[in-house]
């Protein structure tokens, strides 16, 4: 009952003043632990113009276990699985680093921060981590292209089911 109350507190908070360039809702208004995050691209980044969809799902022992954050929309990124499950690699979101003082503000802020400013160290997709490193025109053009074909218009938060067949 306490992470309900936790939760409802961090929603609120969240919704009322968002990080920049995101709104914030509930998938469902009966499901507290599943939230769609509606993120324009920051300005003067490759995603500038692309709105994309993430869905924040927390899990029945949060805060005491990290919640899980991917993108719904396919984006080229360094730290951010090149498919459909949109995994994003995030230090904050490590178990290990997970602590339960954490904020879901403080993630969303993590996550947009990415987009300005990504770690190719510290890589989920080594291919675009080396591009993005080596040349830097190359990964923008692809980025852009990325926010081109996927990321207009509303985003979508559909999520792969197990037998790879897309739900809503």
């Amino acid at each position: 009952m306490a992470s309900q109350k936790r939760i409802q507190k961090e929603l609120a908070e969240c919704t009322k003043s968002p990080p920049q360039g995101m709104t914030i809702a509930l998938a469902s208004e009966s499901n507290l632990h599943k939230w769609h995050v509606t993120l324009q691209g920051p300005p003067n980044s490759p995603y500038a113009g692309g709105t994309f969809g993430l869905v924040v799902s927390l899990p029945v022992e949060y805060p005491f276990k990290a919640p899980t954050v991917t993108f719904s929309t396919r984006i080229y990124h360094p730290n951010v699985t090149n498919d459909s499950q949109g995994s994003i690699c995030l230090g904050a979101l490590k178990a290990e680093n997970w602590k339960p003082a954490s904020k879901l503000l403080g993630v969303l802020e993590a996550v947009r921060g990415l987009l300005v400013e990504p770690m190719p160290d510290d890589p989920l997709e080594a291919r675009i981590a080396d591009e993005y490193k080596n040349d830097r025109k190359e990964f923008e053009k692809n980025a852009k292209a990325y926010v081109a074909r996927y990321a207009k218009g509303a985003p979508k938060y559909e999520e792969p089911t197990a037998a790879g067949e897309a739900k809503s």
